[in-house]
């Protein structure tokens, strides 16, 4: 990957990403076809899909002063513009065999409007000025169709009011009913200190910096002198949630992978980008390290096909992992974090020396239920509760597991029986002698606090468990109160470690499983999980290839039990990072008189035991 430090640098990173593309394109530009997976839209949203995302990079590209880029660099990006202006002519006209059909409700062809709408916005010479009165018309009624149809409640009605903002700035026709009542929704999301929620008000994941923030954060950018109060109360939303989000991230700016749409990647730096575009009161050279350290991570990994072409997955080509959603242009919604394209060189955003964020080595993020923990290490993670999603696909991994880590992502389930199941960072259960396993889906009850996460749940019919996850300096524990009316067998996994680094394997000696204790000590990193309480069995489920989102090989240090019916009450320990841990002192679980006891070196932490089971 080329050096990436000033917006010559950036700029010629998307021309490198984007060249793989050109031959892809249809005859008239209206699609772009680079696979042949499905979604759920169909063969025609998806084709058109291809098109529109890639401008969320070219728009803003357009947009900037590409003066100082080489000639032949500047020649390609008249190309670009001649060929993506031809694509929105043909696809906008009914006549045109390119035609991007109808829209009807909750059509996905709503998302990709956005795009397209931003593009109008950014690069007006490329994409409006040049066109005829009749294609003009063409692209408002397409567009314009969005305001005689039903959009999901959530953060699709920025589409519409992104389609209605166009539709001001060039003096067109536009819904005001639309827009005041899409703002509505919007606003109905909005729950304090900087937090939206998407639609449900447990659903906070990346939807909320990428969706919410980033299209309020456009809108307050283009409607700044129509609006100038609320559009300064958005920017003050974003200068709010700036200082929980950053602990979504190291300081080298790689994220947490937790949540659904991971195959958008660094799209996960994009709310970083759409704060400096509106000028949020953020520190500048902080968004600055952020995105560019987000990009160079993501550049120096295989998520490219041996064509150039950005792939379904995340930090290797996936398809385990993608929702029903996913279609092959879907991973190109990442190039959001592109629109610093459209500033200036001499915007203060690239004028900035790159300065990494100060982050709490411990964080409670209230609003999204979790805790973020940065240890000494480099390692971040993420312990949330209380999450709730939509089932998109495998959505119990994505939303339900105990923690999240940017240092061992987490596995989807390939089926039912332990090693397909690849149940790291969750308490997984059967049946006794059925080995059908599953975990939870999601929680009755839930707290969170700067300690711990509580949460209550059922395993399986007959089977209720109140959980406790204690963060430590190093790793955690977790308290399991388990109520069972049958032989149940459990199995509490811990971080999914690569069994290989390039072309080095794990040799068994490496690896240790003895009666209470299973433990890697890998050259590249260590994982363990440690019995505490409980009679647990250690061992190293060796899962499905390809079942987790980082590695495609891994192990899973877990405590496996065998319970009776009653009442039971067990305790673990599970590490994970790159240091030696020889001879480092394991914590210790008392869990008598009704409290839990956590002594980890001369830290002692008292917590209530069970609350609710």
């Amino acid at each position: 990957m080329r050096e990436l430090r000033t917006r010559d640098d950036m700029a010629m990173l998307l021309l490198d990403w984007i060249r793989p593309l050109k031959e892809h394109y249809s005859r008239g530009g209206a699609q772009l076809i680079i696979g042949n997976t499905s979604a759920h839209y169909g063969e025609g949203s998806i084709r058109m899909e291809g098109y529109s995302r890639v401008l969320w990079g070219l728009g803003p590209l357009f947009a900037g002063d590409n003066e100082g880029l080489p000639k032949e660099q500047r020649q390609e990006i008249e190309a670009w513009q001649e060929l993506t202006r031809r694509g929105l002519i043909h696809g906008t006209d009914p006549a045109h065999e390119e035609y991007w059909q109808d829209v009807w409700d909750f059509d996905q062809k709503m998302v990709e409007m956005a795009a397209v709408v931003n593009a109008l916005l950014l690069a007006p010479h490329v994409f409006w000025d040049p066109l005829t009165d009749r294609q003009r018309e063409n692209v408002y009624c397409w567009l314009n169709q969005i305001n005689s149809h039903k959009v999901h409640a959530n953060n699709w009605r920025f589409f519409r009011v992104l389609v209605n903002v166009l539709f001001l700035k060039l003096g067109l026709p536009h819904s005001e009913a639309c827009r005041k009542d899409d703002l509505e929704v919007v606003e109905r999301c909005y729950e304090g200190e900087g937090w939206y929620f998407d639609g449900h008000p447990g659903q906070k994941d990346y939807y909320i910096p990428f969706a919410m923030h980033y299209y309020g954060l456009i809108y307050a950018e283009q409607m700044k002198e129509r609006e100038p109060e609320y559009c300064g109360r958005l920017r003050e939303r974003a200068a709010q949630f700036y200082p929980d989000f950053i602990h979504w991230f190291d300081r080298e700016g790689r994220e947490v992978p937790y949540g659904r749409s991971l195959t958008y990647r660094f799209a996960h730096s994009a709310a970083f980008a759409a704060m400096a575009f509106a000028g949020a009161d953020v520190p500048m050279g902080e968004l600055k390290a952020l995105i560019l350290g987000n990009l160079r991570y993501w550049g120096s990994q295989p998520i490219f096909d041996k064509g150039g072409i950005l792939t379904i997955g995340y930090q290797y080509p996936n398809l385990i992992m993608s929702e029903r959603y996913n279609g092959p242009g879907s991973p190109y919604w990442s190039f959001k974090t592109f629109l610093v394209l459209a500033l200036s060189g001499e915007h203060p955003f690239w004028k900035s020396p790159e300065e990494k964020p100060v982050l709490n080595r411990k964080r409670l993020l209230g609003h999204p239920n979790m805790i973020a923990v940065h240890e000494v290490s480099g390692h971040t993670l993420l312990y949330p509760t209380g999450q709730k999603s939509g089932n998109f696909g495998n959505t119990e991994a994505k939303y339900q597991k105990f923690v999240y880590s940017n240092r061992f992502g987490f596995s989807i389930s390939r089926g039912t029986e332990l090693e397909d199941g690849a149940f790291d960072n969750t308490l997984a259960g059967t049946e006794a002698g059925d080995n059908f396993w599953r975990m939870r889906r999601e929680a009755e009850q839930f707290e969170v606090t700067e300690n711990c996460t509580r949460t209550l749940y059922g395993l399986m019919p007959g089977v209720r468990v109140e959980s406790l996850v204690i963060p430590l300096d190093k790793g955690h524990v977790r308290v399991h109160f388990v109520r069972t009316t049958k032989r149940i067998e459990l199995a509490d996994g811990g971080f999914a470690i690569p069994a290989e680094d390039g072309l080095r394997r794990m040799e068994p000696s490496m690896t240790e499983q003895t009666g209470e204790r299973a433990c890697c000590s890998f050259p590249w990193g260590n994982a363990g999980a440690v019995c505490l309480s409980g009679n647990g069995r250690a061992r190293l489920v060796t899962p499905f290839p390809n079942t987790n989102l980082m590695y495609g090989i891994t192990l899973i240090p877990t405590i496996c039990y065998e319970l009776e019916p009653g009442e039971h009450c067990i305790a673990d320990y599970f590490y994970g990072d790159g240091m030696e841990r020889e001879g480092e002192e394991l914590p210790a679980a008392d869990l008598s008189d009704g409290f839990i006891r956590i002594r980890h070196g001369e830290r002692v932490l008292e917590l209530e035991g069970k609350r609710w089971l």
